[in-house]
């Protein structure tokens, strides 16, 4: 049951779009249909992603405030009425940037298993209007086979995935410990270690799993991961626009 709307609602429609592009795009390259299918589906997710970008981001921004209040020695009780008082003034749903990740992460699983599963157009999973290539091009830009295994784009998987990593939101220093102290609260020395984590030891990771699946699984994460960083780019420009209007509004 599960194994049928999963074919019928994701795989068959991406592997379908993907034979198309190979069939449209010059030199019928694989690479290139990647690229693009790749592209598509974050152009359709991106209202998904960047609601999730701007919650986390303002998520952040509160948690000096929500600290005070875990500190206030208040009871548990008061403090959660509290903390959701002080999401509904700032007008911010702790649960929304889960729920919008939780509607992609189906598709983007699908596209990725399109890409693990290798390229394989088998015309009993092609719709009748879709045709298989007769020719297919697995060199990408002459650098790569995306068919096999692939150093160059496991290495540059593991480059994208450390710079997205840079560019996520950083947590607030909490107001608990005196400025200039050495003393961090238990929470800041975990966010922390899980930052230097996903900034150091994760790109790793994924330049080793990348490097041992294909080289159509490394281009298909460097796409994403390419595109994810210019949408962090422009959540990081718009979040500064809107505080600097906020702050010429408060002065006129």
């Amino acid at each position: 049951m599960l194994g049928d709307i999963w074919n019928i609602v994701l795989y068959k429609p991406l592997l379908n779009a993907l034979a198309f592009l190979v069939s449209v795009v010059p030199g019928a390259n694989v690479g290139v249909a990647i690229i693009i299918l790749t592209i598509l589906v974050k152009l359709i997710l991106f209202p998904f992603a960047q609601h999730a970008i701007e919650s986390q981001a303002k998520m952040k921004k509160l948690e000096p405030e929500v600290a005070k209040i875990k500190g206030s020695g208040k009871s548990k009780e008061e403090q959660a009425r509290l903390t959701m008082a002080l999401y509904k003034e700032k007008k911010v749903n702790p649960l929304s940037g889960c729920l919008v990740t939780l509607i992609q992460l189906p598709i983007i699983f699908a596209l990725y298993y399109v890409f693990f599963k290798g390229i394989n157009f088998d015309s009993s999973v092609l719709y009748p209007f879709i045709h298989a290539p007769a020719y297919t091009s697995m060199s990408f830009l002459g650098i790569a086979d995306i068919g096999g295994k692939s150093l160059v784009l496991a290495l540059l998987t593991g480059v994208s995935q450390y710079l997205q990593a840079r560019l996520m939101p950083k947590a607030p220093v909490s107001p608990e410990a005196p400025q200039g102290s050495d003393k961090k609260s238990f929470q800041e020395n975990l966010a922390n270690s899980m930052n230097m984590q996903m900034k150091y030891v994760f790109p790793l990771i994924v330049t080793f799993f990348a490097y041992t699946l294909s080289g159509a699984v490394a281009l298909y994460w460097i796409t994403s991961n390419i595109f994810t960083i210019g949408q962090q780019l422009y959540a990081e420009k718009k979040g500064k626009r809107e505080k600097k209007e906020g702050e010429t509004n408060g002065k006129a």
